[in-house]
């Protein structure tokens, strides 16, 4: 080759990793998802290793929202539940921030109700 076709691979390698990345993104964020049951929180994730972790509410012992200055600028928010044990601690990241405050009450109603805390 010479060399002024040398910056293609480069160009080519480059296109490659964005579309990877923007694909991988899309498949990543549709795997999250959360459903409030009438005894326990399920939250679900993973794209290649699927996560499906049960909280129930009576362990729960709080719920904190957090959101960094990139997902204050998109509206988003990441809700995480702890428990007394890391295993049964629950992540749920892309939630709107209204609804990430009324999962939040929710959630800690719920908890109330059900004796939580050590």
């Amino acid at each position: 080759m010479s060399a002024s076709v040398w910056w293609i691979v480069p160009a080519a390698l480059s296109l490659f990793v964005s579309v990877w990345t923007w694909v991988w993104a899309r498949r990543n964020q549709r795997s999250w998802g959360y459903f409030a049951g009438p005894e326990e929180l399920l939250v679900t994730s993973g794209v290649m290793f699927r996560r499906l972790v049960a909280v129930p509410y009576g362990r729960m012992q709080f719920v904190d929202v957090k959101a960094g200055p990139i997902q204050r600028t998109l509206g988003i928010a990441t809700v995480h539940l702890h428990t007394a044990s890391q295993l049964t601690a629950a992540v749920i990241r892309g939630v709107p921030d209204e609804q990430a405050a009324q999962l939040r009450n929710q959630l800690t109603e719920l908890g109330e109700s059900r004796g939580a805390g050590v």
